[in-house]
């Protein structure tokens, strides 16, 4: 057993226990909460590309971050040497925020057994030889599908984030978060025409069973589909449509349009859209969204939070009604409610910050033909790719990877180039059908937020939603 396979255990290899916590106590003498946060990370990605191993990698970092705080201020400090002289400095520049001192020590974190994953590793779960060989196989298989196949690019990455935080009052929690990707992109070309298709997930777990071949083969397909669908697409209509979004990775919408909103930093700087409109209808009725960190397994989910907050499931918007906010404990102090375990980090050189983990909608009563049917004139839209949003207002634009024309409640031809236009305040409320079919993502989602980048899952019903504009290249 190589050093990096070993169990991470930094109070045996780096630091003594007791002279951290007597440094991290100092640090926080005065303040109003802190904690020592450890970390190592390994990651691999192979990417077989147009018949070619073209990638290859593998990354290892470890480090601690130290952190003070008090009021709206926080110091940090990180490092990579993992050796007391290198705490000790940083205990010097965390300090610095916490200035003549007179907070009072928030209460820690209750403690917690809950394990939502395995602590293997998933970079051994397969011989490398027979990864290589599955992405081979991966891309053989991909051209013997369709002629028109002419370039396939298959991906596997695992990684192993290990983390430890030691708290001011001496708790110790410690967390090994296992993550795997499977994804598949394939260009097919038709008389000139070129066009792509995606599809792919994982979650937190080893990746044996995204290598087996009823797995993949079910996800090549589900790509070669819709790189096929959009050989066939027509421009996208422009202008103003009721619009249907299908279950499961749509909610990336949501997700971007209205889970960022309801973060509690951005509420209590009143800065989203949905600041001081606690306890205020802001959507139809019918419509429930959660964020869920304790669902096993999931992209999105964590035992604990990155300040050692148990991971909640978590009402935001009940019945249509707003009753809770994503917290981190600095943003709940300061609001006087509790934390949720939503405090989330990209690694150990980042302060934690109110972050999602799988937020979705709840499923109503309606079926997604009926939901279909009552389109008289309308698009609707099954896959997403990138997307922006304005915090401040709301306000977001989504491209289309899959989406139909939709007549009188019939699905017509595919179309190509559509974006959705809208803020989220108001297409929570233009909501007028949402189905019976609640799916979560394949496990694919990766979220941005001041240049840190969590994983994260989403999930939704069929919705139909009045009065959404479209952008495309046919008036």
């Amino acid at each position: 057993m190589t050093s990096q396979t070993k169990p991470f255990a930094p109070f045996e290899t780096s630091f003594d226990e007791k002279t951290a916590l007597s440094v991290l106590r100092a640090t926080v003498d005065g303040a109003d909460d802190g904690e020592l946060f450890l970390e190592r990370k390994r990651s691999e990605a192979l990417v077989f590309d147009d018949g070619k191993l073209k990638t290859a990698s593998y990354d290892a970092s470890e480090g601690f971050g130290l952190r003070a705080v008090r009021g709206e201020t926080a110091g940090y400090a990180h490092s990579t040497e993992m050796t007391e002289h290198a705490l000790k400095r940083a205990a010097e520049t965390a300090r610095l925020a916490v200035g003549s001192g007179g907070g009072t020590l928030a209460e820690p974190p209750n403690p917690t057994n809950q394990r939502l994953y395995t602590d293997a590793d998933p970079m051994t779960d397969a011989e490398f030889s027979v990864k290589i060989d599955t992405l081979k196989e991966i891309d053989d298989y991909a051209r013997s599908l369709d002629k028109r196949v002419v370039q396939v690019s298959a991906s596997l990455t695992a990684s192993l984030q290990e983390v430890e935080i030691l708290r001011p009052e001496g708790t110790r929690v410690r967390d090994s978060r296992p993550l795997t990707r499977f994804n598949v992109s394939i260009i097919v070309d038709q008389d000139g025409r070129r066009e792509t298709g995606t599809a792919g997930g994982g979650g937190r777990y080893g990746l044996s069973g995204l290598m087996k071949a009823d797995h993949w083969k079910g996800v090549v397909q589900e790509a070669l589909r819709v790189a096929v669908v959009n050989l066939k697409a027509e421009p996208a209509p422009a202008g103003q449509f009721d619009v249907a979004l299908g279950p499961g990775w749509p909610g990336i919408l949501l997700h971007e349009a209205v889970g960022h909103g309801l973060e509690g930093d951005f509420n209590r700087k009143k800065t989203s859209a949905f600041a001081g409109l606690m306890g205020q209808r802001v959507a139809s009725k019918g419509v429930t969204v959660l964020d869920d960190g304790t669902i096993p397994d999931r992209r999105g989910s964590i035992s604990f939070d990155d300040e050692g907050t148990q991971s909640g499931k978590n009402v935001l918007i009940d019945d249509g009604i707003l009753v809770g906010y994503m917290q981190d404990r600095q943003n709940a102090r300061l609001m006087g409610v509790d934390p949720t375990g939503n405090g989330r980090r990209q690694s150990f050189a980042h302060t934690p910050m109110p972050r999602m983990t799988n937020t979705y909608m709840l499923g109503g009563d309606a079926k997604r033909e009926e939901i279909v049917a009552d389109i008289k004139d309308g698009i609707y839209a099954v896959g997403f790719g990138g997307g922006q949003v304005d915090i401040t207002n709301g306000k977001f634009v989504f491209s289309c990877t899959e989406a139909y024309r939709v007549k009188n409640g019939v699905v017509g031809a595919p179309v190509k180039g559509a974006t959705l236009i809208g803020d989220g305040a108001t297409a929570l409320k233009h909501i007028r059908a949402i189905g019976n079919d609640m799916e979560l993502d394949p496990g694919m989602g990766n979220c941005g937020k001041q240049g840190q980048w969590v994983p994260v899952g989403v999930g939704q019903p069929t919705l139909l939603i009045g009065g959404l504009t479209v952008g495309g290249s046919q008036v």
